[in-house]
C-alpha cells in the first residue's frame, strides 16, 4: 500500500484521516470540507475526493473534532435585544453541526459582575470552549488567560492581543459604500453618522473618507455624529440639505439613520434615488425591506461571522500547544436595492 493511500476500517473516518492522506493540515482539511474560500481549489478538490474516498462526510467534522470531549460550547453575550448575537449564534450552530454540540447561551447583560458568574456557570458544565459575543465592536476586557478552555471573542474584540477576536471590517464597509455610491454617478455625498463614543461610528467614517480621498473628493460638509436613530437621520439631513442643497447622496452609518434620512427626503420633495441616492448600514431587513424605496445597505455578515468564530474555537480546541491570537477583521458585503439605482 503506497503512502497516503486510504485504508480500509471499520471504524468511522475522522477529519485526521482526511488531512494525512490529502497532504494538509487539520485547519485546511477544516476549511476544505466546509467551503471557506481562503483555500486552492486544487487543494478544496484533493480534501473533497479524500472525504469521499474514506466515507467522511461534513455532517462529522463537529464529532471529529469533539472526540473525548464533553460536546458542549459556552456563547456568553452582552447583547441584550439579541439584535447581533442571534444571527451570530445561527451561523455557529451551522458550523457545530445540528445535534453535535450543544450550545449553552448565557447573557450577561452587559454586567462586569454578572459575567463573571455566568463564565463560572459554563465552566462547572465543562463546556469545552467560549464563544464571547459582544454588542459593539469597540474592544472589550479580556477573560484573561488562566481558564481551562479557549476562548473566541466575536464582534467585540478583545482587549488583549494574545486572544483570537473576529470582528467586521467597518474601514472596508466605509469604503465599499462610497465607492457604490461613486458607481452610481454620484459624486456630491454627505455623511451622517451614529453615536461617536462608538468605534464602529469612526471606522465606518474613516473608510468613507479613504473612498473618496482616493477618488479625488471630499465629503459635503463635515461628518454629522450624533445617535442611531430615525430622529437623529431625519434632523440631520435637514440641517445637511440646509447647508448643502446639492448633495446627490448621503451614506449613513446605519439602517436607522437612513430611514430618517429617507422621510426627510419626501418631506422636501426630494426623489429617492433619482435626485439623492441612500445607503445604510447593518442591513437590518425588518428596516431596509420595509422601506420605501427599499434600502441599499451594507451586511456585517454576522451569520458568516458565527460560523468562523465556531470553526476558529474548534482549532483552538484540538491545538492547545499553538493557539492563533489577534484581531481578524472579517469581510463585509454590499445588498443593493431601489435607494441607490444609477441614473440613466
Amino acid at each position: 500500500m503506497h503512502a497516503g493511500q486510504a485504508t480500509p476500517s471499520t471504524y468511522p473516518a475522522t477529519l485526521s484521516e482526511v488531512a494525512r492522506i490529502a497532504g494538509v493540515s487539520v485547519s485546511t482539511a477544516s476549511k476544505a470540507i466546509n467551503g471557506r474560500g481562503d483555500v486552492a481549489d486544487e487543494t478544496r478538490k484533493r480534501v473533497l475526493e479524500t472525504a469521499d474516498r474514506i466515507g467522511f462526510t461534513p455532517n462529522q467534522l463537529a464529532r471529529s473534532l469533539l472526540a473525548g470531549r464533553t460536546g458542549t460550547v459556552g456563547l456568553l453575550t452582552s447583547d441584550l435585544e439579541g439584535r447581533f448575537v442571534l444571527p451570530i449564534l445561527m451561523g455557529a450552530e451551522d458550523a457545530f453541526g445540528a445535534g453535535q454540540v450543544n450550545v449553552f447561551l448565557c447573557d450577561a447583560r452587559g454586567d462586569t459582575i454578572r459575567e463573571q458568574h455566568q463564565l463560572k456557570a459554563l465552566l462547572n458544565r465543562r463546556v469545552d470552549g467560549i464563544i464571547v459575543v459582544g454588542r459593539q465592536t469597540d474592544p472589550r476586557p479580556s477573560l484573561g488567560h488562566d481558564l481551562p478552555v479557549p476562548v473566541v471573542y466575536a464582534y467585540s474584540p478583545s482587549d488583549d492581543p494574545a486572544d483570537l477576536s473576529l470582528t467586521p471590517d467597518n474601514e472596508a464597509g466605509g469604503r465599499l459604500a462610497i465607492e457604490h455610491l461613486l458607481a452610481c454617478d454620484r459624486t456630491r455625498i454627505g455623511h451622517i453618522n451614529g453615536d461617536p463614543s462608538y468605534a464602529a461610528a469612526h471606522d465606518r467614517a474613516r473608510g468613507i473618507a479613504q473612498a473618496l480621498g482616493a477618488a479625488g473628493l471630499e465629503l459635503r460638509g463635515e461628518p454629522m455624529f450624533s445617535e442611531w436613530s430615525e430622529r437623529w437621520g431625519r434632523d440631520a439631513a435637514a440641517m445637511l440639505l440646509a447647508q448643502n442643497p446639492d448633495v446627490d447622496a448621503i451614506a449613513c452609518g446605519s439602517d436607522q439613520i437612513a430611514r430618517g434620512v429617507l422621510d426627510t427626503l419626501r418631506d422636501l420633495g426630494r426623489r429617492v434615488p433619482e435626485d439623492v441616492a441612500v445607503i445604510g448600514y447593518d442591513n437590518w431587513e425588518v428596516l431596509t425591506t420595509n422601506s420605501r424605496p427599499e434600502l441599499t445597505s451594507i451586511d456585517a455578515n454576522l451569520q458568516q461571522l458565527g460560523r468562523e468564530s465556531a470553526l476558529a474555537l474548534f482549532h483552538a480546541m484540538g491545538n492547545a500547544v499553538e493557539r492563533p491570537a489577534g484581531t481578524r477583521h472579517l469581510p463585509v458585503r454590499l445588498v443593493i436595492r431601489g435607494s441607490t439605482i444609477a441614473r440613466r
